[in-house]
């Protein structure tokens, strides 16, 4: 099932994925942050609607594209998704137009809410459905090995470009550039993906009883494992968004390091604790098992992240970024191939949904807020631009190091026969 264009296909569209994710998950913020208030709490505000808007995108979208496969495939709605994610990113900026913070507050969320939606759609449920459907468990963590790499290739073109356009250009010519980029490319992309052979039948029952299922407990027991590993992925998210979705806020304003050396800081910490992890993390997963590399992950982000906290100039920065940024790849390709094996054949867009329930609802409605409470209560407070605000310190890093280790428990039970199963 791995042709050449299909190689081709996921290539593009998990490098424009993670790159519309990457400019989401901290350019938002600190557009919201310079351009409109200096007050956290609308980012954490943005944040959780995002993550409820893709929850439900997916969800949906996802077991809808598991009840047209057999007549379509997935094609269209990768096609759509991606042509209206470009459309949204390009329009964000425009939040700032209005002159009353309120309302700029609220257009702003309303933009990423909708270019939410197109992106879970096309990227969270149906492009993973789609690596599902063309992977074995025999390759799906070289795959995964592969998309995680692109993942960081998107996040260093992000880091290590967004400063110098951001500075040269300003902040909408940075959002028209990369929505141009998902606009194009993804059509292209989409265009060419060739489908694996189609299922001759829709999954049983009404759209809606086959997402009401998934709920009953009874579905839940047949799903045990999954379920374990989708509490442990939740853990793991929330403990990730208590800092990351202020990472480039504090290395500007806290270590008062510039936009354009923040970039490069994240841009060397990515070059070598992600893209060079990616690939042998991806064959070590298929190698080793799931499980292990996992549980290594865990421990590792706690302590690099414990570090990254402690560490003031540019080198010190970089090398504990590498310690941080590859148990993420090595979490995200470990949890990402065991989901994959985990899911149930006829339902993976639906499940790929349920995946993003556990990882990015229940993980960027609470984790942003507790790292925003943080901020106004152990923050420093600070005026920017006249307006009042808070700076994030370093202790954000390391509550969220100590609250890495919790997705450990849920991870060592998973194998474990209960008496009542």
């Amino acid at each position: 099932m791995l042709t050449k264009r299909n190689w081709i296909a996921i290539t593009i569209l998990g490098f424009l994925g993670s790159l519309a994710w990457g400019v989401e998950n901290q350019f938002f913020n600190t557009f919201i942050y310079n351009t409109i208030t200096p007050d956290p709490r609308p980012i954490a505000w943005m944040v959780a609607a995002s993550a409820i808007t893709a929850t439900l995108a997916s969800v949906f979208m996802g077991a809808l594209s598991d009840r047209i496969r057999s007549r379509w495939g997935r094609k269209p709605f990768l096609l759509i998704g991606y042509l209206g994610w470009g459309i949204t990113t390009a329009l964000f900026p425009t939040a700032a137009l209005f002159h009353s913070i309120g309302i700029a507050i609220f257009m702003a969320i309303l933009f990423d809410c909708v270019m939410t939606f197109f992106g879970s759609s096309a990227n969270d449920s149906v492009f993973h459905a789609y690596v599902a459907d063309i992977t074995t468990v025999h390759n799906r963590g070289k795959v995964m090995g592969v998309l995680e790499i692109l993942t960081w290739v998107a996040l260093l073109f992000v880091y290590g470009g967004a400063g110098i356009v951001i500075d040269s250009l300003g902040y909408y010519a940075f959002f028209y550039i990369v929505g141009g980029l998902v606009f194009v490319l993804g059509l292209v992309s989409s265009l060419l993906l060739k489908e694996p052979p189609l299922p001759k039948e829709a999954p049983k029952g009404s759209y809606f009883s086959q997402i009401a299922d998934t709920f009953r407990w009874a579905t839940l027991k047949k799903q045990r494992d999954l379920l374990l590993l989708l509490i442990a992925i939740t853990l793991w998210g929330i403990a990730q968004q208590i800092f990351f979705p202020y990472l480039m806020i504090y290395i500007n304003t806290y270590l008062e390091i510039p936009t354009m050396q923040a970039s490069l800081i994240i841009f060397a910490a990515i070059l070598f604790g992600g893209i060079a992890t990616a690939y042998p993390l991806g064959l070590l997963t298929d190698r080793w098992g799931r499980k292990k590399v996992a549980l290594l992950a865990v421990i590792g982000e706690m302590a690099g992240l414990i570090a990254f906290s402690l560490a003031r100039s540019v080198p010190a920065l970089i090398a504990t970024g590498i310690l941080w940024l590859a148990p993420i790849s090595a979490w995200m390709i470990a949890t990402g191939a065991w989901s994959k094996d985990l899911f149930p054949e006829d339902k993976r867009g639906q499940f790929g949904g349920y995946v993003i329930l556990f990882s990015v609802a229940f993980t960027m409605v609470p984790g942003p807020m507790l790292g925003s409470w943080l901020i106004t209560t152990f923050g420093v407070p600070t005026i920017l631009d006249g307006k009042a605000g808070f700076i994030p310190t370093s202790l954000i890093f390391q509550v969220g190091g100590l609250a890495t280790l919790l997705a450990a428990i849920p991870l060592l039970r998973i194998g474990k026969k209960t008496s009542s199963g």
